[in-house]
């Protein structure tokens, strides 16, 4: 058993609380490694934290259930709840990474992350909500009518890794 966390980095003007619009319904798009011979699919797999899957001759459910196509060897991925958190323009001014969401993985692992749209964000001075952020150009730009300033997002980067 391997713990993956999904870790964001992006530079967000005028915007803060950066984060998917909801949190059991948001699908993250991977490509997925297989443990045991190392082959990566071509194309993204979907995890939703409120679809699951039963888990093959076993009582258990996961995420996401997947057979390698080279090795054949089955994995699977769950996520575990309330380990992501907004990315703010206090860690974009750190240029932070943040954890969007958390992965016990078994098998198989999520290498490449896909942004997509479905995210939200709030006007850094005005409160003002910017709901379904299309982030698959890796770029969001709108105007703010309350704060009168231009918002955007940009340099979009994430990174996965072992956390406990």
């Amino acid at each position: 058993m391997v713990l993956l966390s999904l870790e964001i980095r992006a530079e967000l003007e005028n915007l803060t609380n950066l984060q998917p619009s909801d949190a059991s319904e948001f699908p993250y798009f991977f490509k997925v490694k297989c443990n045991s011979c190392g082959e990566i699919t071509e194309k993204y797999s979907s995890i939703t934290f409120s679809e699951w899957v039963d888990l093959p001759n076993s009582r258990g459910k996961a995420h996401l259930v997947q057979r390698c196509k080279f090795c054949s060897r089955e994995g699977s991925i769950t996520m575990l709840e309330g380990k992501g958190k907004p990315y703010t323009q206090d860690d974009s001014e750190g240029r932070k990474y943040v954890p969007m969401a958390c992965f016990d993985c078994r098998g198989i692992e999520p290498c490449e992350f896909l942004f997509r749209s479905g995210w939200i964000a709030t006007g850094a001075s005005s409160g003002a909500k910017f709901e379904d952020i299309d982030l698959t150009d890796g770029e969001f730009a709108e105007y703010d009518e309350k704060a009168s300033c231009p918002v955007g997002i940009g340099n979009l980067e994430h990174q996965i890794v072992v956390t406990k």
